[in-house]
């Protein structure tokens, strides 16, 4: 019986491409270490089709890929080092930590991009040094995956992240705000709180906001109601008070919804129209994060909310997350006369609760 591997990896050579291309893509679901170096030479085949073959296919045999797209990585084309920092951003291990830290350097940003990629898929605390710098590429991509391959390697890249909230440039300390949330770690919390209250750049701020309600931790809670009242910031403090879920925001929040405690100034939500003010996207995203914090005395506020046309939606998805706890202050709606939109509201709510006729 013949080597099927074989009889593959000669067709590699061939001189049609749609051979070529059709070898490679076999030969990946064959999975055989035989193929990774025929493969590899693929890297610098002159049809395009072929070398994306290549890549799925040193992508799917995984693990005996590895060390042969290390090297691949200081290969004098530009588009083999491409190649190969593309496949190991998923199939990376630290046997290529080195020439991967190495590739932060590369004038290419795929190149750049994609190790800083796969050096956060290999966790290693070592490449924390060198991935810091990414945080001021001139390439947002690059920052991005420089931020979120600091966020996987977690608690010992906080030191650093901590660091990079002092920078100067505005983009390096956005960025590490980011990786800080992304750690979703308690210990990100202090620094984050010092940016949020010192910091003199509006996005940082912002995103300070934001990273605290990915970590969820409860610490941030009393600080965040301090934040509510200023315009500006209201709505993302909302947001992010929902998403951590504790119950002393509730009376706040209770408050937001209800729109009895606006800010000292409001301003009108660009692109909205002039009666979508900030402070009645505050009561909206008051709704939502009531519905995510599911205390029950919220119950009437958000059946209230029902019949204004600024939070109706919300307040049917968020009346949706207490199940049959909401179905006795629902019901009643259907036999008033009221709102038609408010009616379809009640329905649609009822009926994701799982709520029918003549049963409860």
């Amino acid at each position: 019986m013949g080597d099927t591997v074989a009889e593959q990896i000669a067709a590699l050579t061939d001189d049609d491409w749609a051979i070529r291309e059709e070898a490679a893509m076999l030969l990946g679901t064959m999975r055989d270490p035989r193929a990774v170096g025929p493969l590899v030479s693929l890297l610098r085949d002159s049809d395009r089709a072929v070398r994306e073959a290549a890549i799925g296919a040193l992508t799917a045999i995984g693990e005996p890929s590895v060390p042969v797209l290390g090297l691949c990585l200081s290969d004098p084309q530009l588009a083999v080092q491409e190649a190969a920092s593309a496949v190991l951003a998923s199939i990376a291990d630290s046997r290529v930590l080195a020439p991967l830290i190495e590739s932060l350097k590369n004038s290419d940003w795929i190149v750049r991009m994609q190790a800083a990629r796969a050096l956060g898929r290999i966790n290693d605390q070592a490449s924390v040094p060198h991935l810091i710098p990414l945080l001021q590429d001139k390439v947002k991509a690059v920052r991005e995956e420089a931020s979120t391959a600091l966020a996987a390697i977690g608690e010992p890249a906080l030191p650093a992240l901590r660091d990079a909230t002092t920078h100067g440039d505005w983009l390096v300390r956005l960025h590490a705000v980011e990786a800080l949330g992304k750690t979703k770690s308690s210990l990100a919390v202090e620094p984050l709180l010092s940016l949020l209250f010192n910091d003199h750049d509006s996005a940082v701020r912002e995103d300070a906001i934001r990273a605290l309600g990915d970590i969820g931790d409860s610490q941030a809670v009393e600080y965040l109601l301090t934040v509510m009242k200023e315009p500006g910031l209201r709505i993302l403090a909302i947001d992010a008070l929902g998403r951590i879920g504790d119950r002393r925001a509730v009376p706040m929040l209770l408050a937001a919804a209800q729109g009895v405690t606006p800010p000292d100034h409001m301003r009108a939500v660009s692109g909205c129209g002039d009666q979508w003010t900030e402070d009645r996207m505050a009561q909206a995203a008051a709704v939502r994060a009531l519905g995510m914090v599911g205390d029950e005395s919220a119950l009437p506020t958000l059946v209230a909310a029902l019949h204004s046309t600024f939070t109706r939606a919300e307040a049917a998805a968020a009346l949706a997350q207490y199940r049959s706890k909401a179905i006795p202050l629902l019901l009643p709606l259907l036999a008033e006369p009221t709102d038609d939109n408010v009616r379809y509201h009640v329905k649609e709510t009822l009926a994701l609760i799982g709520w029918r006729p003549g049963r409860i």
